[in-house]
């Protein structure tokens, strides 16, 4: 059986960095968590970040200039917590890999998860094209990531990985 990543906020989890929960009620992610697919991680929480914490954006560059190391992701009192989010990518990625996860679902806007928009690095609430740490990792290694608005998408790459 082919396995699912999930950020766990979206299970229902309080792991938000607001310390609250994005939980989806998509029937599709309901069924998966049925059948045993889905494998829940919050990579800021296992890079060592607690619940609540500060919000945090990437920091002059992009996603792959963290990945490279010239760039940092910075929460909004000035504090750098690129290694909490180098380590949680990290973890995420090793746990995708142990439990055979071709694809993840993961958290719009997230500077972890995001795959298509991340905020900018100005605490302003501006809204980039971009992803985040964990997603940028985890497709470097070759796991397709969808974000929660996007599940149909993801049920569909999924069944053409059963085609195969």
């Amino acid at each position: 059986m082919i396995r699912i990543l999930i950020s766990s906020c979206l299970l229902g989890e309080p792991v938000r960095y607001d310390g609250k929960d994005a939980r989806s009620g998509d029937a599709t992610l309901e069924r998966w968590r049925r059948e045993g697919r889905l494998i829940p991680i919050c990579p800021e929480v296992e890079g060592g970040l607690p619940a609540p914490r500060p919000p945090a954006e990437i920091a002059g560059g992009c996603v792959l200039h963290v990945l490279n190391g010239s760039a940092r992701v910075i929460n909004n009192l000035g504090r750098d917590v690129t290694r909490q989010f180098m380590l949680g990518a990290k973890k995420a990625l090793e746990a995708a890999q142990a439990g055979g996860a071709r694809l993840a679902v993961l958290t719009e806007k997230s500077p972890s998860c995001g795959s298509s928009k991340v905020y900018d690095g100005s605490f302003s609430d501006k809204l980039i094209a971009g992803s985040g740490v964990t997603t940028a990792l985890l497709e470097q290694h070759g796991i397709r990531v969808f974000s929660q608005l996007r599940v149909r998408e993801a049920a569909d790459y999924l069944a053409s990985l059963t085609l195969e």
